[in-house]
């Protein structure tokens, strides 16, 4: 008889993961092809992490030591530097595999733009630094039992030279997993403040306590922060960010509606492969396969046509926000910028949950068998989608063509 094999024992939640080495990857068709090789090998295992929830951390070094975690720092700082357009292609290409694994780098990348800025050159360089070095940033994320995502109850006090951080969080992407854990909070001026706090810091504890119905392998759980020092040199004065037109905003949700769209293009991939090979028609239809059958085909159609929609509008907001980036920054196109890619995040909710659901009424009852998972498509683009209201995204568009409005300057618009 088969001695049963050990099971690997789980990373310590109290200290920092091991740093390995990491990557740099030279331009934007590397970032690709370093995308395409990594999503094909996080697909082998997708359905099964979610049906178990088993947490990506081999995944998750993967990613950094390909890397793919640097490809956003620019080149003044020794990163590749790449694109708009490259970002949301990658992260598209990884969603499409498994969307925990774009979420849960995706605040890694939104806080890159915020320490391109709001930070201070040696703060620049030294925390870029770590991210070429393989560090991986979370979040210490929205607050429960607040007003709205906006209020902060967390406080930075000033202690002599440095800083005592305390407050809860929670919807903490990426901070299990993480070598720099990110907290918002409000100092003695009552200014924003975003404190950079190494994962093993006194004080600090990471709990895996996230239990949505979708995206369950992100770990978006809780951070306690219990008077925990921080050095002056890691408090960033994000605060600032809403005091000019910047792109900050835009840049964070072009990230959400890329992984969006990825959960939609896996969906309806499996739509296709499940009519393709094992769903039944319909009687009256008189063919032989349900992939005969014309209505069948129509939604197909449909499916394909909201999908590449989704991805043209992905597409021209990305492109914008290149335009944008390579000029000074003035409110008009800061608003552009913003209006696009809220334009396209409309599309790509739309299409990851209607695909996500349309999958079953073209499958037929055994697509929603347990074994084959299939309804993490709906799960994880129900969860997902919830970041941001899309009626909030087409408020903003009309009234900017309409009123000639500007959307809000913060991460959601």
């Amino acid at each position: 008889m088969t001695k049963p094999t050990a099971p690997l024992p789980l990373p310590r939640l109290d200290i920092a993961p091991p740093l390995l080495p990491a990557r740099v990857l030279e331009d934007d068709a590397q970032a690709i092809q370093a995308a395409r090789a990594f999503a094909a090998h996080a697909a082998t295992e997708a359905a099964d992490r979610d049906a178990q929830r088993r947490l990506p951390w081999a995944e998750l070094e993967r990613f950094t030591s390909s890397g793919l975690g640097s490809i956003s720092v620019p080149k003044a700082f020794g990163g590749p530097g790449v694109s708009h357009v490259t970002v949301a292609e990658v992260f598209k290409i990884i969603c499409a595999a498994d969307p925990a694994l774009g979420q849960i780098p995706q605040n890694h990348f939104g806080i890159i733009r915020v320490l391109e800025l709001a930070a201070t050159p040696a703060q620049q360089q030294r925390l870029l630094g770590s991210v070429l070095n393989g560090q991986r940033i979370g979040n210490a994320g929205p607050e429960r039992n607040t007003r709205h995502t906006l209020e902060l109850r967390a406080r930075a006090r000033r202690e002599g030279d440095g800083y005592r951080l305390s407050g809860e969080k929670f919807y903490s992407t990426g901070a299990l997993f993480a070598h720099w854990i990110t907290v918002k909070a409000i100092d003695d001026e009552g200014e924003q403040v975003m404190a950079f706090v190494p994962r093993g810091t006194p004080g600090v504890r990471v709990i895996d306590d996230w239990s949505g119905f979708g995206q369950r392998t992100t770990a978006s759980g809780t951070v306690v922060l219990d008077n925990v020092p921080v050095p002056a040199e890691n408090i960033v004065r994000n605060g600032a960010l809403g005091q000019r037109p910047n792109t900050q905003g835009a840049y964070a949700q072009l990230i959400q509606a890329a992984i969006d769209a990825g959960i939609a293009h896996a969906a309806v991939a499996d739509t296709i492969a499940f009519v393709q090979e094992r769903a039944r028609p319909w009687p009256d239809a008189n063919v032989e396969a349900a992939r005969l059958e014309p209505y069948v085909i129509a939604e197909v159609g449909r499916l394909h046509v909201a999908l590449e929609a989704a991805d043209a509008l992905l597409g021209r907001a990305a492109t914008i926000l290149d335009q944008v980036n390579a000029a000074p920054i003035s409110e008009e196109s800061a608003a552009r910028a913003s209006i696009a890619v809220a334009e396209a995040k409309v599309l790509t909710t739309e299409i990851a949950l209607k695909a996500s659901e349309k999958l079953f009424e073209l499958a037929g009852s055994r697509a929603t068998l347990a074994e084959h998972n299939l309804d993490r498509h709906w799960r994880n683009a129900r969860v997902h989608t919830l970041h941001d209201p899309v009626r909030w995204k087409t408020h903003a568009v009309g009234s900017y063509h309409l009123n000639g409005t500007y959307p809000a300057r913060h991460s959601w618009i």
